[in-house]
């Protein structure tokens, strides 16, 4: 534990104000877009997840979306 809060104060030391380049408005459409992210660019995420977060507002509407549109 010693070592992560070491780590996490030098971090904040380095970074003071970190921002996540991800665009979202709620922790569900944080966790897609960190998802996607894996694959692409934040950028690209971003622009990808403009109209995506505008057809699937729940968890709900991606249980149910047609995998092949999705």
């Amino acid at each position: 534990m010693a070592d992560a809060q070491r780590i996490v104060k030098r971090l904040l030391e380095a970074y003071p104000h970190p921002k996540i380049a991800l665009e979202y408005s709620n922790p569900l459409e944080l966790l897609v877009a960190t998802i996607l992210s894996a694959q692409c660019t934040d950028a690209r995420v971003n622009g990808v997840t403009r109209t995506l977060f505008r057809k699937y507002r729940s968890a709900e509407d991606y249980a149910r979306a047609d995998l092949e549109t999705l």
